[in-house]
């Protein structure tokens, strides 16, 4: 089943291209759309793996961000829902796993491109209904493809959307290269609705030295080499997309008695387009 907004894409494609087939009396036809280079709509039966030409699932802990949950891979926390979407579930329980701290408490899932896809500019979107709570960490981010010959943060990291589930109203959105990373990372944030509550559209505009977010076609950050105060740009080359759902870490603080579970990380699509 395909969503509204997404039926309402197509019908604007498909008008704007059935305008081309009216005759050869159109000159000077409005330019085409920007073609796909990555398209998941996330379509199937429910309870169905990921497209696995399009994403791996990675497994484990992330001792660098002391986060509390060990990544899984299969369907146990992330599946389709037949209704067009994947849906990220973050679950309290014991997977079985020793993670960083001990015995791991929190169950999630992380899938990346690595591989299969990556790009070095374009227009990158998602559409998502993010969870909430406190110490939930939904992000959907890239990091560049040269991550192992360089390492981190010299290969590049851009977060799309990150949001700390304590703040339902905010997101970020951040870069990271050698000489701004991690809690030195150059970025801003957006304020708007409460991101759990619907769907938003969460974007990154890039083109040569030059990378723009915006949250629902609003843009909120611009970003450019004289932001960097010297340091090396080092966002020239291709990037993998990533999404995850993390609980806990350095960013957001620990889950507590207030926080749900489970909690969930539901994407409608991810498009690239160049």
């Amino acid at each position: 089943m395909m969503s509204t907004s997404k039926k309402n894409r197509w019908a604007a494609l498909f008008a704007a291209c059935s305008l081309l087939l009216l005759g050869q009396q159109i000159v000077n036809p409005a330019p085409a759309a920007a073609a796909a280079t990555f398209t998941d709509d996330f379509d199937g039966p429910a309870g169905a793996a990921v497209d696995g030409s399009k994403w791996q699932l990675e497994t484990g802990d992330n001792v660098n961000n002391h986060e509390r949950q060990w990544y899984t891979d299969g369907t146990a926390n992330a599946a389709l829902d037949g209704q067009g979407h994947l849906v990220i579930t973050a679950k309290k329980e014991n997977s079985g796993n020793n993670c960083w701290y001990g015995a791991c408490e929190y169950t999630s899932a992380r899938l990346n491109t690595s591989g299969k896809f990556s790009t070095s500019s374009g227009h990158v979107e998602a559409r998502m209904k993010l969870p909430r709570g406190q110490g939930v960490w939904p992000a959907f981010w890239m990091l560049g493809n040269n991550i192992g010959s360089v390492g981190w943060p010299t290969c590049g990291e851009i977060d799309i959307m990150e949001n700390i589930g304590r703040e339902p109203t905010t997101v970020h959105g951040t870069i990271h290269g050698p000489g701004y990373s991690g809690a030195n990372g150059i970025g801003a944030a957006s304020t708007g609705p409460n991101f759990s509550n619907d769907f938003h559209v969460f974007a990154l505009d890039w083109a040569p030295n030059r990378l723009q977010w915006s949250v629902d076609g609003r843009v909120y950050e611009t970003r450019t080499p004289a932001d960097l105060h010297g340091n090396r740009w080092v966002f020239d080359h291709p990037f993998d997309v990533i999404m995850n759902f993390a609980v806990g870490g350095d960013f957001p603080g620990n889950p507590n008695g207030s926080t749900v579970f489970p909690q969930q990380m539901v994407i409608d699509y991810v498009h690239v387009t160049t």
